[in-house]
C-alpha cells in the first residue's frame, strides 16, 4: 500500500445528503480495498480561484489515506464520471505503509485535530481582550517613540509669481530709426 492525500471540489448546490454520498462512496472504495483512512477533513464552501465549470464556489474536502494505486485509478474513474465532482488532485505521499504506520498516523492526526480545536477555542476567547488592546493602543500615542513631524514644503501658487522664481523678460530689439540707419 502507498499513502496519498487527495482532495476533491464538490459543486456548491450539493445537499449535505448528495456530499455525505459523495464522500462515503470515495471512502467505501478505500475500506473495501483494505486501505485505511488517515484524516478527513471536511473544509467546506470556499470561493474557488477561477471559474470551474461555471461555479464560483465549490466544498472541499481533503482525505488523507493509505490504498493501492488501483484504488486510486477507481476513485478517479469515478470523479471524471461523477458529474458533482468539479476537480480533484490526488498526491502520492509515500511509497510504501505498514498497517502499524497507518494506525500510528491516525493517531497522530487525532492529536492535531485535538489540538487544533483547543486552540481555536483559546484564540476566540482571546480575541475580545487583543481588540481592546489594539484600540486603547491607537487612542494614545506611545510615550517611548516620539512622533516626528515632517516638514512641509511651500508650493508656490501660479496665481502670483512667486519671488524666487524670476521673471521673463524678452529683450526687445531696437528698431534702426533713420538717424541711425546712414
Amino acid at each position: 500500500m502507498r499513502r496519498y492525500e487527495q482532495i476533491y471540489i464538490l459543486r456548491p448546490s450539493l445537499s449535505e445528503d448528495e456530499i455525505t454520498r459523495v464522500v462515503e462512496n470515495t471512502n467505501k472504495l478505500i475500506l473495501d480495498d483494505e486501505g485505511g483512512i488517515i484524516y478527513l477533513d471536511k473544509w467546506g464552501m470556499r470561493k474557488l480561484a477561477y471559474p470551474i465549470k461555471k461555479e464560483l464556489q465549490g466544498y472541499y474536502v481533503l482525505c488523507d489515506f493509505a490504498a493501492s494505486p488501483e484504488v486510486v485509478s477507481e476513485i478517479e474513474r469515478k470523479f471524471r464520471i461523477d458529474d458533482t465532482v468539479l476537480k480533484y488532485l490526488t498526491v502520492k505521499v509515500s511509497d510504501a505503509i505498514s498497517a502499524e504506520e497507518i494506525s500510528a498516523a491516525q493517531t497522530e492526526a487525532a492529536a492535531q485535530a485535538v489540538a487544533l480545536e483547543t486552540e481555536d477555542e483559546t484564540e476566540e476567547s482571546e480575541k475580545p481582550e487583543k481588540v481592546s488592546e489594539e484600540v486603547s493602543s491607537k487612542e494614545a500615542p506611545s510615550k517611548e517613540a516620539p512622533s516626528k513631524e515632517v516638514p512641509s514644503k511651500e508650493v508656490p501658487s501660479k496665481e502670483a509669481p512667486s519671488e524666487e522664481a524670476p521673471s521673463k523678460e524678452v529683450p526687445s530689439k531696437e528698431v534702426p530709426t533713420e538717424d541711425t540707419a546712414q
